[in-house]
C-alpha cells in the first residue's frame, strides 16, 4: 500500500509516516518510481509506535524496543519496566515540586491576608493602633 493509504488506515499523517522511517521505526520498499510501499504489517506497527509515544516514549527508546519486541520479549518487557519505573520517577519529582508549590502558595497567601488585614497593635496607653495609620 503507498503511504498515503497507510495513515488513512493507521490514523496518522503522512508526515508522521516519514518520520518513524528517518528514525528508523517504519522501513518501507520503493517502488521503481520511487513511491514508498508498505504492508498490512505496517498498519500494526504504526498502531504500536503511536501506543509507545503515547507511553511517553521517545523515538529512541521505541527504536530499541522494536528488536526486541519483534525478537525477545523478555528484553522488551525488561526495557519497558525501565521506561516505568523512569516514569514514575518523574511523576514523584513532579508531586514534590507541586507539593513545594503548594506550600509557597499557602505562605504568600497567608502574607498578603496579613498586609490587608493587619491586625492592631497596643500603644503604651493601651489603645490599639492600626500599623497603616497614624493616631495623633
Amino acid at each position: 500500500m503507498r503511504i498515503g493509504d497507510l495513515a488513512a488506515r493507521a490514523g496518522v499523517s503522512v508526515r508522521s509516516l516519514r518520520y518513524y522511517g528517518q528514525r528508523g521505526l517504519l522501513t518501507s520498499t520503493r517502488t521503481p518510481s520511487g513511491q514508498r510501499q508498505y504492508t498490512e504489517d505496517d498498519v500494526d506497527r504504526v498502531h504500536l509506535i503511536q501506543e509507545l509515544y503515547a507511553a511517553n516514549l521517545s523515538s529512541s527508546t521505541i527504536a530499541e524496543l522494536f528488536p526486541c519486541h519483534e525478537h525477545n520479549f523478555d528484553a522488551s518487557l525488561e526495557r519497558m519496566a525501565r521506561e516505568r519505573e523512569r516514569i514514575t520517577a518523574q511523576i514523584n519529582d513532579f508531586l514534590r515540586a507541586r507539593d513545594t508549590l503548594d506550600r509557597m502558595v499557602a505562605v504568600a497567601r497567608a502574607r498578603r491576608e496579613s498586609l490587608m488585614h493587619p491586625v492592631p497593635a497596643a500603644d503604651e496607653s493601651g489603645v490599639e493602633e492600626h500599623p497603616c495609620q497614624i493616631v495623633r
